[in-house]
């Protein structure tokens, strides 16, 4: 059965076939709309749609379709599209609930979106993913859960609140809300034969589920051909569009990224627009996005501006947030298309350049117009428990983060070295002068302190590193949302910033918070798990937007700081992170030190 749809196929079929033959009037008919049908890529102009029970009963004239009590939507000569589909969505990155996720997207032309929970899971386990999905259910956007696959996201390398077993997805599984399986992050796990992350795919596979990737390396030969074997059906991390390609060769859905930081459509969109290849196995995804970037730019309709700008024809675009994921998700028979006997889910568009969304039906209601919704939405409703996360096992002070050498004048330390807008990082080697022992950060070589505390169940363990490309001249940062253990994260210029940070932190039940000389510039609290916060999207934009004039304040100029130090402990994307347990190679997927022996 599918879940999805305010009536079954089978339960209204009759209705519509009457409605088509004009037996029966429609519940809605659009009227002279320009039709983008992504089934044949073209636009048909003076096209109608008729809906009864939240289904399409008939595309064309529907002249015969309207009675007394129909309503009628002059279309006039707008573009008329299937809702947008988002193929691979954080909902806690963008720091609202899935109640505030869908008030701040539905105005958008989003009508659905396959979420993956794995941020809360690696907090509150599968306690937070059923608190997602009964929050989700409020609303009329569906949210097609992909239940979280590596918890935590590489076994052994870090602490985080919950581990998930290939029996909790078989479990998982049984739930009419649950469509798939969210990224498979340990892909060494996948190519080196690992028994419990085989078991879990195959669990997916078993329940007649899609298993949704994560193979972030360059490498397209034995390995990819693995990881695609074993059952994985898509990926969002290509960050070249040769390896977008060669994904969609192999018959994976290459899902193109562009959210608030990781801008990766204007490379590998190129896939599309500098070959000579069909798209059907292109799909635009968000991954990511900060409420700041959904109100000032949108969702999907904006990545559909932006793929438009950067030469992706106009219709295979929207195909692109459409049908493709429809049928990524094998859900092209109820999704995806404006044809007879699909959910009415559409969007009135007003041209093919600017795509201003005007309308957006779901179901064949109206939940939205020119911008705002037209339905009330439910306040979220959370329980104590999870707004009770912060469970460091050490009192913080200035010497807690105090690095101790047996060096004597220099030495040469691992540094993890950002790179803006983009998920990847590099290792570099760089030389520290040692004070009393101690390694302290070089704001000349913008190198900064870096710890990781875990925060879930009070072991005490944190991990100790550098990093650079910040550019911060005086002040510490600390996050919650430290991908995916979300353990807290802390960095700094000086030992008695980082502490305030992190105990401010530490105060408010986790969140992202901006020190200078002992004054809080910026905090912004996240009190559900450490990663959401129940306030509305623009309440949290105004706190965002102070924490990013916090960043300038403190020297850094760079887009979306914090989702980028987000990215520090992630300890499966390569080539250098910092966990609670340390700094991982993550090229070998080994420990390592972090002074570098220069003797050898």
């Amino acid at each position: 059965m599918f879940k999805f749809c305010k009536h079954q196929l089978w339960e209204c079929s009759r209705t519509l076939s009457d409605v088509a033959m004009g037996r029966r009037p429609a519940d809605t008919v659009i009227r002279g709309a320009r039709l983008v049908n992504v089934c044949t890529h073209e636009i048909l102009d003076h096209t109608d749609v008729a809906i009864a029970c939240g289904r399409i009963a008939l595309v064309g004239d529907a002249a015969h379709c309207i009675g007394p009590e129909t309503e009628v939507i002059e279309a006039g000569g707008q573009l008329l599209a299937p809702g947008f589909l988002d193929g691979h969505i954080h909902i806690e990155s963008s720091m609202l609930t899935p109640v505030e996720y869908a008030r701040a997207v539905l105005p958008h032309g989003t009508t659905g979106i396959y979420y993956d929970p794995h941020e809360i899971c690696n907090v509150l386990g599968l306690k937070g993913v059923d608190l997602m999905a009964a929050d989700a259910a409020k609303t009329p956007l569906k949210a097609m859960l992909t239940t979280p696959s590596c918890v935590p996201a590489v076994p052994g390398f870090e602490d985080s609140g919950a581990e998930i077993t290939p029996a909790d997805i078989a479990s998982e599984m049984r739930h009419d809300y649950t469509v798939g399986l969210g990224e498979m992050m340990n892909f060494p796990g996948i190519t080196g034969a690992a028994e419990a992350a085989h078991g879990i795919v195959g669990e997916t596979l078993k329940a007649g589920k899609i298993v949704t990737g994560h193979y972030s390396v360059p490498e397209t030969g034995a390995g990819l051909n693995a990881y695609i074997a074993s059952g994985v059906r898509c990926c969002h991390e290509s960050t070249r569009a040769a390896d977008a390609l060669a994904k969609m060769r192999l018959g994976m859905y290459a899902m193109l990224r562009e959210g608030s930081a990781w801008h990766d459509l204007q490379e590998v969109s190129k896939a599309i627009t500098e070959n000579d290849v069909d798209s059907r196995y292109a799909v635009m995804v968000s991954d990511d996005t900060h409420p700041h970037t959904l109100l000032s730019e949108g969702h999907l309709d904006h990545i559909v501006r932006r793929a438009v700008s950067f030469g992706v024809d106009f219709v295979t675009a929207i195909q692109m947030v459409t049908l493709n994921c429809a049928q990524c998700f094998k859900m092209d028979d109820e999704l995806g298309s404006v044809t007879p006997g699909k959910c009415a889910d559409l969007v009135l568009i007003d041209n093919e350049t600017d795509i201003n969304v005007t309308r957006v039906l779901i179901d064949g209601e109206t939940v939205a117009e020119n911008g705002r919704l037209t339905i009330e939405l439910p306040k979220s409703e959370l329980p104590d428990w999870a707004m009770d996360t912060m469970h460091v096992g050490e009192t913080i002070t200035p010497d807690t983060f105090k690095i101790h050498t047996d060096k004597k004048d220099t030495a040469t330390v691992r540094a993890i070295e950002i790179i803006p807008v983009r998920v990847g990082d590099y290792e570099r080697h760089v030389q520290l002068k040692v004070e009393n022992g101690e390694l302290k950060s070089d704001t000349a070589q913008d190198v900064l302190k870096a710890f990781v505390f875990e925060r879930h169940n009070a072991t005490g363990r944190h991990g100790v590193g550098f990093v650079k490309g910040f550019h911060v001249q005086c002040g510490a940062m600390a996050s919650t949302v430290a991908h995916d253990a979300h353990n807290l994260l802390v960095i700094g210029t000086n030992d008695e910033d980082m502490a305030l940070a992190a105990n401010t932190l530490i105060a408010c039940g986790g969140g992202e918070v901006i020190v200078q000389n002992g004054e809080v510039l910026g905090c912004v609290p996240l009190p559900l798990a450490g990663l959401m916060n129940p306030k509305p999207a623009e309440e949290m934009n105004a706190l965002v937007e102070n924490l990013g004039k916090a960043w300038k304040q403190i020297g850094c100029d760079i887009q979306s700081p914090f989702m980028t130090m987000a990215l520090i402990p992630l300890a499966c994307l390569p080539e250098l992170r910092l966990t609670n347990r340390g700094l991982v190679d993550c090229t070998t997927f080994s420990f390592t030190d972090l002074e570098v022996d220069t003797e050898q």
